[in-house]
């Protein structure tokens, strides 16, 4: 750990770097500039132009950085997630979003580019981060949010509720049956590691939370297959679903979209990493003939 009293920002950041990378922090110098910049709240721009003189370390900093050296995610100690052009209220007892997750907005935005008033719902929010960057940046949609936690949901209600998102607490498997048939967007993160799976990452696997993580049945594919179902329930025809996922399940989820009659224009898109993030459709005009199918993945999917 730093070394104290007296030492100068430049040498306490330093030794917090190293702290941190010796901790197996995956980000050690971001996170220990962060940290310092959360006590002076200066930016990073002009901490890092007072670590070039004799500035003091602030008061306070060996203990945060104590904390991140035993894996307490960096967004806990500072109460903020930085997510597109939003600050989110987040802490324990909600899932800490991605940059990944980002793309995924992205694909939403640039769907609905022209459209007047969109009508879009995201199945299990979280801390809000999909609902609440669309309802920043298209001032002109209805945005509704569903999270089943209540411990999520109250961290949404801090986000979601000043930027005018109708947020519901309930479940994304039969959320909103009064709004069936009325969106033009439905768009979820939802839960979806297989069940014997453990994330390598402390930060994950001991602070957030398992409702978040894990999808339901030994492939995690539960949930996903619900907020497919729900998606074709909450469409207009012609609307559009998009789902994030994990690399390795992309296959998985085109496939079962496709089998299910539903949906056309099934795509996979990739995260500014390069990896299969998420799968989007279009809600077919008419069922195929015959109705629904007779695969399990239909079956599944409620259909």
């Amino acid at each position: 750990m730093p070394e104290g009293a007296g030492l100068s920002l430049a040498d306490a950041v330093r030794e917090a770097t190293a702290a941190l990378a010796a901790a197996g922090v995956p980000s050690p110098r971001a996170d220990a500039e962060l940290l310092a910049d959360h006590l002076l709240g200066v930016g990073l721009g002009r901490l890092r132009a007072l670590m070039l003189g004799d500035s003091p370390a602030p008061v306070g900093y060996q203990e945060l950085i104590a904390e991140r050296a035993r894996r307490i995610p960096l967004q806990h100690i500072t109460g903020v997630a930085h997510f597109r052009y939003l600050e989110l209220a987040v802490g324990p007892g909600v899932f800490i979003p991605r940059p990944e997750t980002e793309t995924v907005v992205q694909l939403v935005i640039d769907r609905l580019q022209g459209q007047a008033h969109p009508k879009v719902v995201d199945l299990g929010t979280g801390s809000g981060a999909i609902a609440g960057s669309i309802a920043h940046e298209i001032p002109g949609a209805e945005v509704h949010a569903v999270e089943f936690s209540e411990f999520a949901h109250a961290w949404a209600a801090r986000n979601l509720l000043p930027l005018g998102v109708h947020l519901t607490r309930g479940d994304l498997r039969d959320a909103l049956p009064g709004h069936n048939g009325t969106f033009d967007v439905v768009v979820s993160n939802p839960p979806y590691i297989p069940a014997g799976a453990i994330p390598n990452e402390p930060e994950v696997a001991l602070h957030d939370p398992p409702e978040a993580l894990y999808g339901g049945g030994a492939d995690g594919m539960e949930l996903p297959a619900a907020a497919a179902a729900s998606a074709a329930r909450l469409l207009l025809p012609g609307g559009y679903f998009v789902m994030e996922h994990a690399e390795v399940q992309a296959g998985w989820i085109a496939a079962m979209l496709e089998r299910s009659g539903r949906w056309s224009r099934v795509t996979t898109h990739r995260d500014l990493n390069g990896r299969d993030r998420a799968t989007s459709a279009v809600l077919a005009d008419r069922l195929p003939p015959g109705g629904r199918g007779n695969s399990p993945s239909d079956e599944r999917m409620g259909q």
